[in-house]
C-alpha cells in the first residue's frame, strides 16, 4: 500500500520560495501567475492492509515528524 502526503504552508504563512518562483515565472514571460505556493510531496511504501489504519498511522508519522505543524498543513492520501 502507498501513501501520499503533500505538505504545504500554512495560509497567512509566508512563503519566500513561492514568491521567488512566481517572480521567476514572470521574468519568462508567464504574465498571469499571481501568486505561488510551494509545497512538498512525500509517497510512502507502508506493509499496511488496511487503508483506514495506514491513513491514521500515516497521519501519526506527519504530527511527529513529517510537517511542522505549527506553520503547515499536510493532506494524506492512500493510493
Amino acid at each position: 500500500m502507498k501513501a501520499r502526503v503533500t505538505i504545504m504552508l500554512k495560509d497567512g504563512v509566508l512563503d519566500p520560495q513561492g514568491e521567488a518562483i512566481r517572480h521567476a515565472l514572470g521574468g519568462l514571460g508567464f504574465q498571469g501567475v499571481s501568486g505561488v505556493r510551494q509545497g512538498k510531496v512525500i509517497e510512502l511504501d507502508l506493509a499496511a492492509t488496511d487503508a483506514e489504519a495506514a491513513e491514521a498511522e500515516v497521519a501519526r508519522m506527519c504530527e511527529g515528524l513529517l510537517a511542522n505543524t505549527v506553520i503547515e498543513k499536510y493532506a494524506v492520501e492512500i493510493v
